[in-house]
């Protein structure tokens, strides 16, 4: 039963990854410097790694907003943030997971009678602000600097595109693993206090309760950017500003350093080690991040290069989605107790000692599942992995073989 009120989560995940995390390529595509195929795979397996390795900063200030107590009550607000990204992404608009989960969490804590911490969802908010402002402090920074080096380095324009290429790959890397890292809670978060499973040991590694199902979020935004994030990566590359490629590769290295961030457990603690604020553990919009990177390098450049049109529809969506997110959460919270007579969550009154699901025992039947699930998936994707890999060596030795033909025919 578990593993059906997970596939709500698994939905959120998809509709990320067709969603925010088509950002970490989506200058990259738009500018046509690398192949939506070759993006799609290298931001598939990163995104996952920074998931399972350093997800549980952000997890943990969702759930100060709200722990959701019950399984059923974190499938339908996590269903309810699903549906409202989809709808966003189906009219190609970039819009932010982070709003749509912090708006279904409020929703939940309204039906519920439950108290949102303001702290928490202030710190959340400021995000919504300082994301796409240091994006774009970030991109003028990074843009200004690229150009120097250029000019001062004297580089073949056609050496200098080979790379910024291949910077290109290393930078979309990087945010796929920033991405993964900071934004895995708004897919997985409301999971974490209401499922317990058992330690999970691959060779020499061991996957905790947490960590598992970052894995199972990770693989499906993975989903997401190879079935359906091409749309929104054209939208965000190519319409709102036309980029460069030096540019499109700021862009991403910016979102990139911007996540990263706010995911970095280590250096916030660094911060307070010399006695500086600490850097709050937030999921932050990726959508917001890139287009504000994006909107900084168009403001250097010149005002006439910004599409401030779709901008605006951008900005609306923004605004539309926590609203539109915890309305249908709310309802739909209602529908699942009085219809189907769910247990979504209770309140808990203040100074309670209630022991939330995932600190009681584990369930061996469902632990055991996950682990045959995971099998599968791992199995899956070596075949996947060598499959590509032999098909893009044919296409080499074809290429090759073209090559050789044409200058011999030349001869």
């Amino acid at each position: 039963m578990i593993l059906f009120f997970l596939t709500s989560g698994l939905f959120l995940g998809w509709s990320l990854g067709a969603n925010d995390a088509s950002n970490i390529f989506g200058s990259a595509v738009g500018s046509r410097m690398i192949t939506f195929r070759k993006a799609a795979i290298i931001a598939s397996v990163f995104v996952i790694v920074g998931a399972v390795l350093q997800g549980a900063g952000g997890a943990q200030t969702l759930g100060k907003l709200g722990a959701v107590n019950a399984i059923g009550g974190s499938f339908t607000l996590s269903l309810a943030a699903a549906v409202t990204v989809y709808l966003m992404t189906k009219f190609s608009l970039p819009v932010s997971t982070t709003q749509a989960i912090v708006g279904a969490i409020i929703g939940w804590n309204l039906f519920t009678g439950n108290r949102t911490d303001a702290g928490t969802l202030s710190k959340i908010v400021a995000t919504w602000i300082s994301g796409p402002l240091l994006g774009a402090v970030f991109g003028v920074l990074l843009f200004m600097s690229v150009t120097v080096i250029k000019k001062v380095s004297g580089i073949h324009i056609i050496k200098f595109e080979s790379y910024i290429k291949t910077g290109l790959l290393f930078v979309g890397a990087l945010g796929a693993y920033s991405l993964g890292a900071n934004n895995i809670a708004n897919v997985m978060g409301v999971f974490v206090p209401a499922v317990a499973l058992e330690p999970l040991n691959i060779g020499p590694f061991s996957l905790s309760s947490a960590q598992q199902l970052f894995l199972l979020g990770g693989i499906a935004i993975a989903a997401g950017i190879i079935t359906y994030s091409k749309r929104v990566m054209q939208t965000v590359g190519a319409n709102i500003v036309e980029l460069s490629s030096e540019a499109a590769m700021v862009v991403v290295l910016a979102q990139s350093m911007v996540l990263f961030i706010f995911s970095s457990s280590w250096l916030s603690d660094l911060l307070v080690s010399i006695g500086l604020p600490a850097i709050p553990m937030v999921p932050v919009s990726s959508s917001q991040v890139i287009v504000g990177s994006v909107i900084g390098i168009g403001l250097y450049k010149g005002v006439r290069n910004i599409n401030f049109k779709l901008l605006g529809e951008i900005a609306a969506g923004w605004i539309a989605t926590p609203l539109i997110s915890g309305l249908f959460t709310y309802f739909s919270l209602f529908f699942m107790k009085n219809l189907f007579m769910i247990d979504v969550g209770h309140r808990i009154s203040e100074g309670s000692t209630e022991i939330s699901p995932a600190s009681m025992a584990p369930d061996p039947a469902t632990s055991e599942m996950m682990r045959y699930i995971f099998l599968i998936i791992i199995t899956i994707s070596l075949i996947a992995g060598i499959y590509v890999l032999l098909l893009q060596s044919k296409r080499n030795r074809e290429l090759k073989a073209s090559e050789e033909k044409f200058w011999k025919n030349m001869k």
